[in-house]
């Protein structure tokens, strides 16, 4: 077998079986009352799911799942055991080729950062566009509002 194909399915069955677990109390932690009053107007089941349940279960599910991403990205490091070239193995191999091991770990961990803070900002973009009616609209300012500490409008 491949060392790509071995890692990516070594990779997908280990963050297949978190995300399926994530889903499934994501879909647990909607109240059962929920579906009960879409079955009374008469939804069908796949309706019900699309429309009421799965709205409200994206609120829990994607804090977890967007932090299993981020563990997957620097989990991904694990495949040069198998002699696959990734961010650290290739930073491990020119380092062990140049004598600049600690530098290029170095560099690794930066690039291993800078992907990190990349899929935060757009975790937390994501998680604020769900959350919507939790915030009031005057609650709402903009940054430079922030920034400056005042509010128009109050």
């Amino acid at each position: 077998m491949d060392s790509f194909i071995a890692a990516l399915l070594a990779l997908s069955l280990n963050e297949g079986a978190y995300m399926a677990e994530i889903v499934r109390a994501g879909i647990d932690a909607v109240d059962d009352g929920q579906m009960e009053a879409a079955k009374s107007l008469g939804m069908p089941y796949r309706m019900a799911m699309r429309r009421i349940v799965l709205p409200q279960a994206l609120r829990v599910i994607v804090p977890p799942l967007g932090n299993e991403f981020n563990n997957m990205l620097k989990s991904s490091s694990l495949a040069s055991a198998i002699a696959l070239l990734e961010l650290l193995g290739t930073a491990s191999e020119i380092g062990a080729a140049a004598f600049t091991t600690f530098e290029l770990y170095i560099v690794a961990s930066f690039w291993y950062l800078v992907l990190t803070s990349i899929w935060t900002i757009a975790q937390a973009l994501i998680e604020r566009r769900l959350n919507v009616s939790a915030v009031e609209p005057r609650a709402a300012v903009g940054w430079w509002q922030r920034l400056v500490g005042t509010r128009v409008g109050r």
